[in-house]
């Protein structure tokens, strides 16, 4: 693979990086150190401790520009980066990723729409990974880094032949969750196996959490919340749960992005017209 001269492939068990990357079944792309462990969970304990299924993760910026107080608040930059690899590759060793990659991209080359070279590394390593499953951002995150990525892989994919993709994109909540898309069209990402690993990913990102950020506190809130409230007339059938949107129609570059998503917005919109109107007095 061509990748840029910062860029990193850890492999923690030691494989060779080419067998590494080629046994990937489950593949997240994240714009951040951690986003991964939040929004990736479920396929991470799919893959767990399993021969014939591999979960790895893809970061693509370097991390610099978090919040930071307490130990970290005299950090620069440069050390806030050194950080946050170190705790990626800590994340990939506990959760037993086929490989972690880190682009190391600032996040002003990811927000650049003109920027070739993400696009470029992000089709790489999806072609030699060949995952049946991407996992990455949802495009109505409200996290302008976390959209850019999201754009970015897209516009990877759509450089793929029809043989080199994957069989299912998935677009998951972190900076907005996706509570609000209509139930049948939710894909529901069940986090309940291994709840002392869940923790365990979400514990390793110290420098967020001490930093300022309740990250592990808030991703378990949502995933528990989610769990509960998924469904109002019956019992609870997961013990954690996250969304996400089925972004697999994307891959082909006829389909209009804004249209897309802006769809889950007009079928909800009406979803709440039409419950009104069910209840509300006839005219």
């Amino acid at each position: 693979m061509k990748l840029n001269e910062k860029a990193i492939i850890y492999v923690p068990d030691g494989e060779e990086k080419e067998k590494a990357i080629a046994r990937t079944t489950h593949l997240a792309i994240s714009a951040h150190q951690d986003d991964i462990e939040f929004m990736a969970y479920a396929p991470t304990a799919e893959c767990f401790g399993k021969k014939d299924k591999w979960f790895s993760g893809v970061v693509v910026t370097d991390g610099a520009g978090s919040p930071r107080s307490g130990l970290y608040a005299d950090y620069t930059d440069e050390e806030m980066k050194a950080v946050r690899i170190t705790e990626q590759q800590k994340a990939a060793f506990v959760g037993e990723y086929g490989f972690q990659a880190l682009l190391g991209h600032p996040s002003s080359a990811v927000k650049n729409p003109d920027d070739k070279v993400i696009v470029e590394e992000l089709a790489e390593i999806i072609r030699a990974a060949k995952p049946k499953y991407i996992y990455t951002h949802n495009l109505a995150d409200k996290h302008d880094t976390h959209v850019s990525t999201v754009l970015k892989v897209i516009a990877a994919l759509r450089t793929l032949k029809k043989e080199e993709l994957p069989e299912k994109v998935y677009g998951c909540e972190v900076w907005r969750d996706l509570d609000w898309v209509c139930d049948e069209e939710k894909v529901f990402l069940d986090c309940g196996a291994h709840p002392n690993l869940m923790r365990c990913l979400s514990a390793v990102f110290d420098s967020q959490i001490i930093g300022g950020k309740r990250y592990d506190l808030a991703a378990e809130g949502r995933r528990l919340a989610n769990a509960t409230f998924s469904a109002s007339h019956s019992c609870d059938t997961y013990s954690a749960l996250n969304y996400a949107m089925d972004l697999t129609p994307l891959c082909d570059k006829t389909v209009d992005l804004t249209e897309y998503v802006t769809g889950y917005i007009d079928r909800f919109k009406k979803a709440v017209e039409d419950k009104l109107a069910e209840f509300l007095p006839k005219k």
